[in-house]
C-alpha cells in the first residue's frame, strides 16, 4: 500500500474513529471531548500532508470497491479536493474546541450523539473532497445529508423537527430526483463517471442534452443553496450555533459547492458551458439569488438568520464562478469557498459568544455590548470586511477575482450583482459592529453586567479572524494553487 493511500484511508478513519468514540465515551465527557480534538487534530495533519502531496504534484489515488460493474468507489485527489479538504477539517478542529465551550457552557443534552454526528459528517465530506468520479461523489454527499440530519434536530423541539424536515426533503430529495438521475445518464451515455482535465463529456455530448445534464446537477445539488432550493438554510439555523458554523463554513453548504465546481472543471468542461445555453440561465439564477438574498439579510433582525441569509448570496458567488466559462471563474470560485469559510464561520462564532455572554439574538439588542466583548466584536468586524471583500482581508481576492472574470467573460449582469451584493453585505454587517462599539448601552448591556464568555467560545473565532487577514497574503498562492483545474482538454 502506498503513502498516499494510507493517508486516504486515514483521512476516512480519523473522523470515523471520533465518532465512534464520542458514542463509547459519551458519559465521560473529558475523554470524550479530548478523543474528538484529538481526531480532529489528526485529521488537519493528514488533509495538510495530502495538500502538500498535491502541490508536489504527485496526488494519491485509490480504486477502493466496486459495488456495480463500471462504478467504483474511486478517490483520486486533485489541487481543488486538496484545498477543500484542508480547510474543513482546519476549521473541524477550532469549530470543535468551540463547541465544547459553547456545549458545556449550556449544558446541551446528547452531546455523545452531537459529536459522533460531526465525526461523520467529516468522514463524509473526506470522500467528496477525495472522489475521483461522481458516483463516489454522490454516495458521500448524500452520507453528508443523513449524518447532518441529528444535528439540525438537536433540540428537539418542534421547531427544529420541521427545520429537519425541510432539510432533509430538500437536500435528500433533490439528490434522489436530479442528482442521482444524472449520475446513472452520465454513466450510460459515457461508460464513465470519473472527473477528467478539460471535462469528461468535452467531445462526447452536444451541447443540449449536456445542458440538461448541468441543469440536474445544479439543482440536485440543493446543497448549494441556489434559489429556489435554498429555504433549508435558513431554517436549519433552529440549532445550536456550532452546528450553524459547521453547516456554513465547514461541511454542508461547502461540500455542495466544491462538487458544483468539481463537475463543472471535471464533468462539463470549459467548451460546454460556454456553448450551453442552460449555463447562461443558471447564471441569471445565481444573480439573482445573490440580490435578493442579500436584500432579504438586511431586513432580517436576527443575527442568526442575517448571516443565514448572507450565506445564501455568497453561495451563488461560487456557482457564478463554476458557470463562467474563463479559467478565472472556477479558480475565483474555488478561493471564495476558502475564504468565506474563514469569514463565516468567524462570525456565527462570534453571535454564539455574544449569545452565551448576554442571551441576546437580535441586531437590535446590540448596542453598546462591544464595550464589554471587544474581542469578539473585533473578530465579527474582521469576519464582516472578508465577507464583504475589502482589504487586507482575503474575501477581497476572491471577489476581485469572480468579478474579474465576469466582466472577461462579458457577463455585466452577474458582475453587477456580485458588486451591489458587497454594498448590501456592509449595509446589513457594519451596523451591527458600530452600534456595538459606538451605541448607547442598551438594557442587555445594562443587565449583563461584566459580561465573561467561555474561553473556548472567544479563542476560535479569534484565530479564524487571524485565518482572513492571512489569506489576503497567500490568495496569490491558492491562486497558483488551484490553475491545474481550470485547464481545457486537450
Amino acid at each position: 500500500m502506498t503513502t498516499g493511500e494510507v493517508l486516504i484511508l486515514a483521512s476516512l478513519g480519523a473522523p470515523l474513529a471520533a465518532a465512534g468514540s464520542a458514542l463509547i465515551f459519551a458519559r465521560m465527557r473529558d475523554v470524550r471531548d479530548t478523543v474528538t480534538v484529538v481526531a480532529a487534530l489528526a485529521l488537519t495533519c493528514i488533509c495538510a500532508a495530502l495538500l502538500v502531496v498535491t502541490a508536489l504534484g504527485r496526488p494519491p489515488e485509490m480504486r477502493l470497491a466496486e459495488p456495480i460493474p463500471g462504478l467504483a468507489i474511486f478517490f483520486r485527489l486533485e489541487p481543488l479536493g486538496a484545498l477543500f479538504a484542508a480547510m474543513a477539517s482546519a476549521l473541524y478542529l477550532l469549530n470543535s474546541l468551540y463547541s465544547i465551550g459553547y456545549m458545556r457552557a449550556r449544558r446541551e443534552p446528547r452531546q455523545g450523539r452531537f459529536y459522533a454526528c460531526f465525526g461523520l459528517a467529516m468522514c463524509a465530506v473526506s470522500g467528496v473532497a477525495m472522489a475521483g468520479n461522481l458516483f463516489t461523489a454522490f454516495l458521500f454527499y448524500e452520507l453528508l445529508t443523513f449524518a447532518t440530519y441529528p444535528l439540525v434536530t438537536h433540540k428537539g423541539d418542534e421547531t427544529s423537527r420541521r427545520a429537519g424536515r425541510l432539510y432533509v426533503l430538500l437536500l435528500g430529495g433533490s439528490a434522489a430526483a436530479l442528482l442521482l438521475p444524472a449520475v446513472a445518464t452520465i454513466q450510460a451515455m459515457v461508460g464513465s463517471t470519473e472527473f477528467v482535465t478539460g471535462g469528461l463529456l468535452a467531445g462526447r455530448m452536444d451541447a443540449l442534452p449536456a445542458g440538461v445534464l448541468l441543469i440536474m446537477v445544479v439543482f440536485g445539488t440543493a446543497k448549494a443553496a441556489l434559489m429556489p432550493l435554498h429555504a433549508w438554510l435558513p431554517g436549519a439555523m433552529a440549532a445550536p450555533t456550532p452546528v450553524s458554523a459547521f453547516l456554513h463554513a465547514v461541511a454542508v453548504v461547502k461540500t455542495g459547492v466544491f462538487l458544483i465546481l468539481k463537475c463543472a472543471a471535471g464533468i462539463f468542461g470549459p467548451e460546454i458551458i460556454a456553448t450551453s445555453p442552460a449555463a447562461q440561465g443558471l447564471l441569471w439564477v445565481a444573480a439573482a439569488t445573490i440580490l435578493v438574498a442579500s436584500a432579504t439579510a438586511l431586513t432580517r433582525d436576527d443575527l442568526k438568520e442575517r448571516l443565514a441569509w448572507s450565506t445564501v448570496s455568497q453561495l451563488s458567488y461560487i456557482i457564478s464562478g463554476a458557470l463562467i466559462a474563463v479559467g478565472a471563474g472556477v479558480v475565483g470560485g474555488g478561493l471564495h469557498m476558502l475564504t468565506h469559510a474563514f469569514g463565516k464561520i468567524t462570525m456565527f462564532m462570534c453571535v454564539g459568544a455574544i449569545y452565551l455572554a448576554t442571551g441576546v439574538t437580535r441586531v437590535s439588542s446590540v448596542s453598546g455590548l462591544a464595550r464589554r466583548m471587544p474581542l469578539v466584536f473585533a473578530a465579527f468586524l474582521v469576519g464582516s470586511l472578508s465577507v464583504i471583500g475589502l482589504p487586507p482581508f482575503g474575501g477581497m481576492w476572491s471577489k476581485f477575482l469572480l468579478i474579474t472574470a465576469a466582466f472577461g467573460a462579458e457577463q455585466p449582469v452577474t458582475a453587477a450583482a456580485m458588486i451591489l451584493s458587497s454594498l448590501l453585505s456592509a449595509a446589513c454587517f457594519l451596523p451591527i459592529v458600530i452600534s456595538g462599539f459606538l451605541g448607547e448601552p442598551g438594557e442587555a448591556a445594562l443587565r449583563s453586567g461584566p459580561v465573561r464568555a467561555p474561553f473556548l467560545a472567544v479563542l476560535p473565532p479569534v484565530v479564524t479572524a487571524a485565518g482572513c487577514f492571512g489569506l489576503f497574503f497567500i490568495g496569490d498562492w491558492v491562486m497558483t494553487y488551484l490553475i491545474p483545474i481550470a485547464e481545457r482538454a486537450p
